[in-house]
C-alpha cells in the first residue's frame, strides 16, 4: 500500500497507473460497418506475426511491452492455446489491428489486447472491433468480460471503454523498467513519455 504523497520513481523506470474495468452483463451493441477496403478475420498467429502486430499497434505509440519481453517459447504456448482467440483488421493485405480474447479462466473473458494502427484511428474501425469483441465474448458461457488500460496508453482508451459499457473496478501502480532502455522498443517509441536515463 502506497502512503499518501509523492514517491520518487527511479531513473530508468516507468510508473504506470493501471485501471481495471469489467462488464458483468452484456450490453446492447449496434451493427457497425467497416471502413471501405477493410476486412475482419480470425488469425492463427505465429510468434513473428504477433510480435510485429503488437509493436505496430501498441508498442511504437503506447509502449505496449508486456508480451514483447516474453521469450518465444512462452509466447508459442499462448498463441497455440485454443482458449485464446486472435483477430485482426486488414487493408490491402496489411494487418492493422489486434483483438485478443482470453477465455482461459472459466466463466470469464479478458480482452487481453485491443488496438488499431494509426491508419485506422478515427475511421469507425475501433467501434466495429469492440462490438465484435463484446459479441464474441458473450457468445461463450461467461459472467465477466474484463480488460485493463493504463496512463501511458492512448488517452482516449479509458473513455472509449467506459462509453461502450465497461465499469472501472480497481486501480494499481506498476513500476517497471522503461522498455526503450532495455532494447524491447526503440527510443523513439512512446514520445509522450519522457526517457529518464539512470
Amino acid at each position: 500500500m502506497l502512503n499518501d504523497g509523492f514517491h520518487d520513481v527511479p531513473r530508468g523506470k516507468l510508473a504506470v497507473v493501471i485501471t481495471y474495468l469489467e462488464m458483468t452483463t452484456k450490453v446492447a451493441t449496434e451493427a457497425n460497418a467497416l471502413p471501405e477496403g477493410v476486412t475482419f478475420r480470425q488469425v492463427t498467429p505465429d510468434v513473428p506475426w504477433y510480435r510485429d502486430i503488437l509493436t505496430r499497434v501498441g508498442g511504437l505509440d503506447w509502449l505496449w511491452f508486456g508480451r514483447l519481453r516474453q521469450d518465444d517459447a512462452v509466447l508459442e504456448v499462448v498463441l497455440a492455446d485454443p482458449d485464446v482467440e486472435f483477430y485482426t483488421l486488414s487493408r490491402g493485405g496489411v494487418d492493422l489491428a489486434l483483438m485478443e480474447l482470453d477465455f482461459r479462466k472459466a466463466g470469464a473473458c479478458e480482452l487481453q489486447y485491443f488496438g488499431l494502427t494509426s491508419e485506422l484511428i478515427g475511421t469507425g474501425a475501433g467501434r466495429y472491433l469492440i462490438t465484435e469483441s463484446i459479441e464474441r465474448a458473450w457468445s461463450k458461457p461467461i459472467s465477466r468480460f474484463h480488460l485493463s488500460t493504463c496512463t501511458i496508453d492512448s488517452p482516449q482508451a479509458l473513455g472509449f471503454y467506459r462509453h461502450i459499457g465497461f465499469t472501472p473496478v480497481k486501480q494499481a501502480v506498476q513500476i517497471t523498467d522503461d522498455p526503450r532502455l532495455i532494447g524491447l522498443l526503440p527510443e523513439s517509441a512512446g514520445p509522450h513519455v519522457p526517457i529518464l536515463r539512470p
